[in-house]
């Protein structure tokens, strides 16, 4: 099996239409084949605690089939058909797992991040019409609970909470401890609530219904970080299917074991590992709830390695920056590959890691409205750093502008918006609201990404940023990864992100935010300095420097941009106002889904055409902070 570049993308495309490939149309179909192949293998394996010797449960491909059916089972007794949905708001665990096959095969599966507030659950939750909704028994150290019991209150479809309880994978004394610590969570719902394992229990091991004839929406997944209101994604089993296929023809067998610290809300963790194990037959362990957040993953991460014999490690580049502030302390000899995604990596950070443990990174793409895989560096062949590689089989990819209203095709290296095809796009139907289908295709098959990058003459892609994340400075585009890639060329800089700051003339001027490898020692003034040698293009060159403790990242290691961008807005007004000796400040930023980013006032005396005079001249929004409008 060698994939080394287009020569063999191509040759295999060339064997046969995608259509006329022999693969199973269900999920149940796909799970049944491997399971009945290695029914005795490892399929997955979980620890709670991330030490390397603590309590680990592993699941063999036949197990794993089994829960699959009762998890079903389960959720068709609970009144789930084909067209309903059961949503899971959960950290990783192999009942998460459970619920995603299950949920996938007895209805729709709708996986929603922990991370995200009770309302913007509530809204997915409304959204997707959930019926039942999985999620933890109250657990020491976690708010989740609390939060969906309060999302639940809101979404009145919820017929049923089924919650799910950590503390069997703890051994005595915890065990013993957790009952006696236990949060109180309000069961006041409309909601029956009814425990996992013991629902589980009842059911039988062999499907008790009849799986689905063909393809069909099997999955919603949300996308979006911490703030505004997600969009929600349509995902049918062909697509699934397709990214596990990839998984299985490309990079894995039944003797890999692959390390994925990513969390199952996630398209990376769930369709791309996941669904490459289940064509595959390969084991994927994930350790603890919270994957490389966990309390001592990033400190045994090694170790971890060693202890499952890992081959494969998934990683996201804020995850390299991490390790390597880390030294390789185990026997790390069966780790061939480390795949990352999410981001594009730095090359210095990409020379960091293979220069510390020897494993060679492939970067690639994809994204959640494509079902997920687009493109990634060939494993046997030609690696270009900072690139996400060739399109994948069976994946078209267009760089397109718009020219007078019409899509106009980009030649070799010209930027432009990144479009696919592909058979995990939806086409014409991505998002479940309609509206937000209008206009997101060109010639009505290539979803456009949002995401700008161009195509080199050896057909590699290069992700050149987010049309969205580009610094605007007086109609001058500026990409922000100019600026990231020189701040982390400095060896105290572990991440950085750089955005556009409110102006008053430009409209937005660059600055940056990073956060230091551990022990680094640099000033703000510094870092500044350093940019005007390595940012060439002086237009780019950032005006303000912040060192944070650490960046704000969303669940996959991505810099969220939001949140710098609120710090930004805060400390360029509250400047302005103190400058115009006006005693209002900006005391927070809100994210409104019409009017975007609105700083939040505090009046402090000043009345609104003081605060005008001076906020007027720049292009984000205020109002008066609530407090003020309750007054």
């Amino acid at each position: 099996m060698t994939y080394a570049g287009i020569a063999d993308r191509d040759a295999i495309q060339g064997e046969m239409p995608w259509a006329e490939r022999d693969v199973p149309q269900t999920l149940w179909g796909q799970l049944s084949k491997t399971a009945d192949a290695f029914p005795d293998r490892p399929a997955i394996s979980y620890q709670l605690l991330s030490g390397p010797t603590d309590k680990a449960e592993t699941l063999s491909w036949r197990q794993l089939k089994e829960g699959t059916a009762q998890a079903a089972n389960l959720f068709r007794s609970l009144g789930v058909q084909e067209d309903d949905v059961i949503a899971y708001v959960l950290p990783n665990a192999n009942e998460t797992i459970l619920t995603l096959l299950g949920g996938a095969v007895a209805g729709i599966v709708n996986p929603i991040n922990p991370l995200l507030e009770p309302e913007q659950i509530a809204s997915i939750l409304r959204e997707t019409n959930a019926k039942v909704v999985v999620t933890l028994k109250p657990f020491p150290k976690t708010d989740v609970p609390q939060k969906v019991a309060e999302a639940v209150r809101h979404a009145p479809n919820v017929q049923t909470v089924l919650q799910i309880d950590l503390n069997r994978y703890l051994t005595p004394p915890k065990s013993w401890i957790v009952p006696l610590i236990r949060p109180k969570v309000s069961t006041n719902i409309h909601a029956d609530i009814k425990d996992f394992s013991k629902e589980m229990k009842r059911q039988p091991k062999t499907l008790q219904f009849d799986d689905s004839t063909g393809d069909r929406i099997a999955a919603y997944f949300h996308t979006g970080g911490t703030t505004g209101m997600p969009k929600v994604a349509q995902h049918k089993y062909s697509g699934m299917i397709y990214n596990g296929w990839l998984g299985a023809r490309l990079l894995f067998d039944e003797t890999d074991s692959i390390m994925c610290p990513l969390p199952m809300f996630h398209v990376f963790a769930c369709h791309v590992i996941l669904m490459a194990a289940l064509c595959s037959g390969a084991h994927v362990v994930f350790p603890t709830p919270q994957g490389y957040r966990g309390d001592g993953v990033m400190d045994n991460f090694w170790k971890l390695c060693e202890r499952w014999k890992i081959s494969f490690v998934i990683t996201v580049p804020t995850a390299v920056s991490a390790l390597m502030q880390r030294k390789v302390d185990a026997d790390i000899s069966t780790v061939k590959t480390a795949f990352s995604g999410s981001a594009p990596m730095p090359m210095e950070l990409f020379k960091r890691f293979e220069e510390a443990c020897g494993v060679t990174i492939c970067e690639g793409y994809g994204l959640t409205e494509a079902t997920c895989l687009v493109s990634v560096n060939p494993v046997d062949g030609l690696k270009k750093v900072g690139s996400v590689g060739i399109s994948l089989p069976y994946t078209e990819v267009k760089i397109i502008n718009e020219v007078d209203g019409a899509p106009v095709e980009c030649g070799p290296d010209e930027v432009g918006e990144i479009c696919i095809s592909n058979p995990g796009v939806f086409a014409g139907n991505t998002y479940t609201e309609a509206d937000k289908n209008v206009d997101l295709f060109h010639y009505g098959t290539h979803l456009r990404t949002g995401d700008l990058g161009r195509v080199d003459e050896d057909g590699y892609l290069w992700i050149t940023g987010r049309a969205k994340d580009l610094i605007i400075r007086g109609g001058h585009n500026i990409d922000p990864a100019e600026i990231e890639e020189a701040l982390v060329t400095h060896p105290a800089v572990a991440m950085a992100g750089a955005i556009g700051q409110p102006d008053a003339h430009a409209g937005e001027l660059p600055c940056a935010f990073v956060e230091l490898v551990e022990g680094g020692q640099v000033t703000e003034e510094e870092l500044l300095e350093h940019c005007k040698v390595h940012v060439h293009e002086r237009a780019a060159q950032p005006k303000h420097m912040t060192i944070l403790p650490e960046l704000p990242k969303t669940a996959v290691g991505k810099v969220f941009k939001p949140d710098l961008r609120k710090n930004a807005i805060t400390r360029v007004y509250n400047a302005a106002l103190e400058k115009g000796e006006c005693p209002a400040r900006v005391v927070g930023v809100t994210d409104s889904k019409k009017r975007g980013l609105v700083a939040q006032v505090e009046a402090n005396g000043a009345s609104a055409e003081d605060v005008s005079k001076i906020l007027g001249d720049f292009v984000r929004p205020w109002e008066w902070a609530e407090a003020e409008q309750a007054a």
